[in-house]
């Protein structure tokens, strides 16, 4: 494993700057919409179709923004007795969470196994499987967002994400350049980023996939309600204070430009999507290192060898 290097974490945090207000500000919106985005809900079907890969049962699930990922009757499907635990960034998202956490027994969202709704995080090394889907591309700091995901794992635990690339709104990017006009999203991280980061972070096995979805609409003002919906522009780079209409008609015009054979407006969403393991203590111990009891009990297991 490679010693973590400070130039890419300087690299991507300057990538990854954001205006935090704006992002408070989009999540407050998706708390108040009566579903998450439709985007986040295909996000997780597909990722979704990957837990074949995990042949484990976890006891723990860690589902990481479990409102706006959307993900809640997917894991309960495909771990129904696991106890969950929902770690939510707003007092607002921990309401909708528990909320949602007391469906009725009848409902697809229930889970048979006790759920817990919390803004701050488990014990160390509690959980055995980790999911956040779309949301890791809304943080400033991924690289002390996933060392923080690695010491919540347990040894040989599971971690699996999806975030946005930076093919994202590529033809929208376009129209803003022409127009001379700020960003109208911030930047995203390469997935080749993304994997050295987990090894940096004690993460094993990294292996990193990415899929670009073409979504449309028929008209600007969808496109626009859609993107608001998904969030909304966090780039510090945006132009400050309110847009008039007349800024407002002029960018809906604009938007023809993306129209494809049949009419209608079309944009690119770079969806990449991370698994890893939390690699499990190979080191001797040391003469005050200090390690937790589920770490102590993987070296115990590693030491005696498969049992046959």
């Amino acid at each position: 494993m490679s010693a973590p290097t400070q130039p890419l974490e300087d690299a991507v945090r300057q990538k990854r700057a954001l205006d935090g207000v704006a992002v408070d500000a989009a999540l407050r919106r998706i708390a108040r919409q009566p579903q998450p985005p439709w985007l986040h809900v295909e996000v997780a079907r597909r990722m979704a179709q990957r837990l074949a890969i995990v042949r484990m049962q976890p006891e723990t699930v860690l589902e990481w923004w479990g409102h706006t990922g959307a993900s809640g009757a997917l894991l309960a499907a495909a771990f129904p007795q696991a106890r969950r635990t929902v770690i939510e960034p707003s007092d607002e998202l921990v309401q909708r969470s528990r909320a949602e956490a007391q469906a009725p027994w009848w409902s697809a969202r229930r889970w048979t196994g006790a759920t817990e709704v919390r803004r701050e995080d488990p014990a160390p090394g509690s959980a055995q499987l980790l999911w956040a889907n779309m949301m890791l591309h809304a943080v400033p700091d991924p690289p002390a967002l996933l060392a923080r995901w690695q010491r919540l794992l347990a040894a040989d635990g599971y971690l699996m994400f999806s975030c946005l690339g930076p093919d994202t709104l590529r033809e929208l990017r376009e129209v803003y350049r022409r127009l001379g006009w700020p960003p109208p999203a911030p930047e995203f991280v390469d997935m080749h980023d993304l994997g050295d980061m987990l090894v940096q972070s004690g993460f094993a096995d990294p292996v990193m996939d990415q899929e670009t979805l073409a979504l449309t609409w028929d008209s600007p003002r969808a496109l626009l309600a859609e993107l608001r919906s998904i969030g909304g522009n966090a780039s510090p780079a945006r132009s400050a204070g309110l847009r008039t209409p007349r800024w407002r008609a002029r960018l809906q015009a604009e938007l023809s430009s993306l129209s494809g054979p049949d009419g209608r407006l079309r944009l690119s969403f770079e969806i990449v999507y991370g698994h890893a393991f939390r690699a499990a203590p190979r080191e001797p111990l040391a003469g005050h290192t200090a390690v937790t009891l589920e770490d102590m009990r993987a070296m115990v297991r590693a030491a005696r060898g498969p049992r046959r």
